[in-house]
């Protein structure tokens, strides 16, 4: 009996989720179109899914193997049971294979239980309770159906009944597995997660240490291109199929540190908001974490309805985009490879350039940049005050350099202006051939990007281009992350390519070649904050610890560190928008310098210093990198061989 219902049930449950995968992609389509390369990427898709998918999920060793237990069992075994049951192909190994997949899935399906029965807050429930059940019921009732076929159990093996019941469940596991995957339920994000890997937004982020992450240029010349994401269709597809692929892991939301101090943002609840709106409906049935203070139920859309309301409540209340600090902790984290980032600042493009409903002081520090080429304000002309007594030498005046250093707009913060005289010290002392462009800098652009103003970015980024344009230079050097991520992966699109190096990397590098000699270290206990638009958007994680250890410090790491680092709460604008919480994120982050006991957190970046140097009764100081090396300049060798080298007095270069 069973023998003859297998096939009709096995069949019948392909042809549900065939009919599902239909609805399912036409729910993507209603994006926006996106140029992929569909058959490179389902070629590509193995790798990335086994590769690249599994580098993140391997993180958490006991789950990385879970999965590959798990996933990789039902794959096999669904796929064998089709041949095995669906086409009765028994003959050979087949059936042993089906057996030995079935049971693997089954052990997996207990880690799994394991894992719900006490779940960490960052879990999604409701559905996903019954996951493990589902995966158990899957694996055991083709586990048993295939005793007979393989000759371990009489083939006439059971009474009726048992026939019956091991059909139901057979049915259930066949449900959750097949017709859920792509109608929906748990086992969603396996149909839309191998797709959206297949068919990424960002292919080049695939493979050994690459990396992608600048953020992606709207076409301001297109009248019919959309300015920003007004809608869910105004998404493209391939971004509807990533945000269908969420797992409701969590992890995005453990990293957060928007929803770590009590901000109305939860990256795992935003993705499945957008899930919320392209299928049109309300967030009634989310059961995961909401935002902070943020009820359950009360927000709702569809694809061509607004997702943030001008009045009332849409899909997402226009705070919880501008809590954002673009860390990308959430990007770092997904083992989906989604893309939060990106469609945040797609959203906050449309509430900019559109609306012009920017928070804070959000339309105060675009007018400063479009008016004076700095947020601040400040007049342009005074940008080399803080430089008077260093002599600097000028691109307009000596047209080629080894090294340009760009200067950021931290020449108007006073306690930046002490980071950039020590930096210019420690490249006197390496005989290092540089020049500043002087008033002929302009900002980045980077806080106008970020903000959501395109326009404002395209026209501070092409107008730096020219300038760059007319001087010749190896390589540019910066001590603003933010300037460096910028200049090095986001003026590409526009035309402008160029060699950039953070200060600490090209410190680390002077030092490598022998260019600088250090004094032995008598500070005290220190630890390193990594700044995200360093670390985790550009991967430089090494050179500035290894700067540290040159000056003779053991760097006390906090836990928190690396590729987890916590943001400093400075970036994305977000000190701008300023959306309150329930504490701030730069006193988190000294709370984690506090519980290493150190005495000085080094750090890489203005904004970093800023932010935690605001932190009221700090238990560390701050320093920059660059001014660590600075004092502990010792007196070089000469050089053997002629090198171009700006000689100001001792006194000039103080920091």
């Amino acid at each position: 009996m069973l023998d003859t219902l297998l096939p009709i049930l096995i069949f019948s449950a392909l042809a549900l989720a065939v009919i599902g995968a239909v609805r399912r992609i036409r729910l993507w389509r209603q994006g926006r179109p996106a140029r992929v390369d569909l058959l490179r990427g389902l070629a590509a898709m193995p790798r990335r899914y086994l590769v690249d998918l599994h580098h993140v999920v391997a993180r958490d060793k006991v789950m990385s193997n879970t999965h590959v237990a798990t996933a990789g069992g039902f794959v096999a075994a669904a796929v064998l049971m089709i041949l095995v049951h669906g086409l009765g192909l028994a003959q050979g190994v087949l059936g042993w294979a089906l057996l030995a997949a079935s049971a693997a899935m089954f052990v997996g399906s207990l880690f799994v239980a394991r894992r719900r029965r006490k779940p960490p807050a960052r879990l999604s429930k409701g559905p996903w309770m019954r996951l493990p059940k589902s995966l158990m019921a899957f694996s055991l009732s083709v586990f048993l159906i295939t005793l007979p076929t393989v000759g371990i159990l009489p083939t006439g093996f059971g009474h009726w009944l048992l026939a019956l019941a091991l059909a139901a469940v057979l049915v259930w596991g066949l449900g959750e597995m097949f017709f859920g995957m792509t109608w929906g339920g748990p086992m969603k994000h396996a149909f839309a997660g191998a797709l959206h890997l297949a068919f990424h937004r960002r292919p080049e982020r695939f493979g050994e240490g690459n990396r992608s992450t600048g953020l992606k240029a709207l076409s301001l010349d297109d009248p019919k291109a959309p300015l920003g994401v007004e809608t869910p269709s105004d998404f493209t597809w391939n971004q509807l199929l990533g945000f269908d692929a969420c797992v409701q892991c969590g992890r995005c939301e453990a990293m957060c540190p928007a929803f770590a101090a009590g901000q109305p943002l939860n990256p795992k609840k935003l993705i499945q908001d957008m899930v919320v709106g392209m299928a049109g409906g309300s967030d009634a049935s989310y059961a995961g974490s909401p935002y902070p203070d943020k009820p359950i139920g009360e927000h709702r859309g569809h694809p061509h309805g607004p997702i943030v309301a001008r009045e009332g409540t849409a899909l997402v209340d226009a705070e919880t985009l501008w809590s954002c600090t673009t860390c990308r902790a959430c990007v770092e984290e997904c083992p989906m490879m989604i893309e939060h980032v990106d469609a945040i600042v797609d959203m906050r493009r449309f509430l900019t350039l559109e609306r012009g409903d920017t928070p804070g002081k959000g339309a105060e520090v675009i007018d400063n940049l479009i008016a004076t080429d700095n947020p601040g304000g400040f007049d342009p002309g005074s940008r080399m005050h803080w430089a008077a007594d260093l002599n600097l030498p000028l691109m307009r005046d000596v047209g080629e350099a080894e090294v340009l250093l760009w200067l950021g707009d931290g020449v108007f913060d006073m306690r930046n202006q002490r980071t950039l005289r020590a930096l210019v010290k420690v490249l006197r002392g390496a005989g290092v051939d540089f020049a500043v462009l002087g008033n002929e800098e302009r900002d980045s652009g980077d806080v106008a990007r970020r903000l959501g103003d395109e326009a404002t970015f395209q026209s501070l980024a092409k107008r730096n281009i020219a300038t760059l344009s007319q001087y010749r230079f190896q390589r540019i050097v910066t001590c603003d992350p933010h300037s460096f991520h910028v200049l090095k992966n986001e003026y590409g699109e526009l035309d402008g390519h160029y060699q950039v190096s953070h200060h600490s990397t090209y410190i680390a590098e002077l030092y490598e070649a022998g260019r600088l000699h250090f004094a032995p270290w008598k500070g005290g206990t220190v630890t390193y904050h990594d700044p995200c638009y360093l670390g985790r958007y550009n991967g430089e994680y090494e050179a500035p610890r290894n700067v540290l250890r040159a000056l003779g410090i053991e760097v006390k790491e906090m836990a928190r560190s690396g590729y987890r680092s916590r943001c400093c709460g400075g970036g994305g604008g977000a000190p701008i928008t300023d959306i309150p919480g329930k504490q701030r994120i730069p006193d988190m982050r000294m709370n984690d310098v506090e519980e290493t006991g150190a005495e000085l957190v080094a750090v890489g970046c203005p904004q970093c210093t800023a932010m935690l140097e605001g932190v009221v009764d700090a238990t560390a100081e701050v320093r920059d990198i660059a001014e660590l090396v600075a004092e502990a300049l010792a007196e070089r060798p000469a050089a053997s061989g002629s090198v171009r080298v700006q000689q100001p007095a001792a006194e000039e270069v103080t920091p």
